[in-house]
């Protein structure tokens, strides 16, 4: 039996990605360092993910501002906190 949820626009959705899911693909996408079109996203996943998984996947990392996704391709433009403190500290005061 399979679970349906429903998302704001009460339009159905058949299930949501798993965690490990996410921060699998969010690992693969930290790691290229550079733009990834989503065939190439796809190959590079350590194990198979279904294509409207992975493009529900990729709207929510874009909806909280980590990856950039343009008629090319995917980039991931997240910073951390420890990123931008080490940034700050090389940085000169104004």
């Amino acid at each position: 039996m399979k679970q349906l949820l429903y998302s704001s626009e009460n339009e159905k959705i058949a299930h949501s990605p798993n965690l490990s899911t996410v921060l699998m693909v969010e690992d693969v996408l930290k790691n290229s360092g550079e733009l990834v079109s989503v065939a190439e996203l796809k190959r590079k996943l350590p194990r198979k993910v279904m294509h409207q998984t992975l493009l529900h996947i990729l709207d929510y990392l874009q909806m909280s501002g980590k990856i950039v996704i343009g008629t090319k391709g995917v980039l991931w433009v997240f910073t951390s906190r420890k990123e931008i403190e080490e940034l700050i500290k090389r940085g000169t005061e104004v």
